[in-house]
């Protein structure tokens, strides 16, 4: 196995995925060839264009010196909603789990 090989294979570290409708989550944590870490955000969703299935993805890099500042900001935007929520501001969004897909690794490009 040459260098960039074992690079590529120790590269990813952990991966996490979240179904949500039709969209599915991806929380990969990733190593950078001087082993610092660093998470990658990837939000996929699946459409239908022309009788085609594709998929749109988004991704974030986030670096090791934003986790604090990522992880607090996220805490307090949830936090936010869920104090709203309570107030009776906003209603809750019923699910619709026809809506939910049932997207494999298999079927991502």
């Amino acid at each position: 196995m040459n260098e960039e090989q074992n690079y590529e294979s120790q590269q990813e570290v952990h991966s996490k995925v979240v179904r949500a409708g039709k969209r599915t989550y991806f929380f990969d944590v990733k190593s950078t060839r001087n082993n610092d870490l660093y998470l990658t955000i990837t939000e996929s969703k699946k459409s239908i264009q022309n009788g085609k299935t594709t998929f749109q993805k988004h991704k974030i890099f986030l670096y090791k010196e934003d986790f604090e500042k990522f992880s607090d900001a996220l805490g307090e935007s949830i936090n936010k909603i869920n104090e709203l929520k309570q107030e009776g501001k906003f209603a809750e969004a019923e699910t619709d789990l026809s809506d939910f897909s049932s997207v494999d690794f298999e079927d991502l490009p």
